[in-house]
């Protein structure tokens, strides 16, 4: 019953429950473990008299890099810290929205597993919560998995 099971991270509690689960879930079927961290890049805009200046290009393609950088180290930290440096889960970064980043990259996937709550409480407010969105859209069947509640 080997196959492919896609889990969203994003250096949360919940998206680390959801890695969990994913592992152990691909334990039982002998199937390999992708973990997707979604980024974006925001140009920053300073405020001027005449409105929203754009700081130069070469501080944007630095900015970028930068934040490249930051989502490789979340993935990578997030993933050790769960499952110890020996383990067989391939890490993909994406730039995109996480939900079509997910949506995207489990076309194939026998199952997408996401945590039910993220790092972003504002978006979710604005744009809705990703793993409604992933549920709604995805091309496989969707685990949604809870964190433990902390005491």
């Amino acid at each position: 019953m080997a196959g492919r099971i896609v889990v969203g991270i994003d250096g949360s509690e919940h998206s680390s429950a959801a890695l969990r689960w994913a592992v152990e879930e691909a334990k039982l079927r002998g199937a390999t473990v992708e973990a997707v961290h979604a980024w974006a890049y925001v140009p920053v805009t300073t405020p001027a008299d005449s409105g929203l200046v754009p700081v130069a290009w070469t501080d944007s393609i630095d900015a970028l890099q930068a934040s490249q950088e930051a989502a490789e180290r979340i993935a990578s930290d997030q993933v050790r810290d769960v499952l110890g440096d020996d383990h067989d889960v391939t890490v993909s970064l994406v730039q995109d929205d996480a939900a079509d980043a997910l949506t995207h990259a489990a076309a194939g996937a026998d199952l997408l597993v996401v945590g039910n709550r993220g790092r972003g409480a504002l978006k979710e407010a604005l744009l809705g919560s990703t793993s409604g969105r992933v549920a709604d859209h995805a091309p496989c069947p969707v685990v949604v998995v809870r964190a433990p509640k902390s005491d």
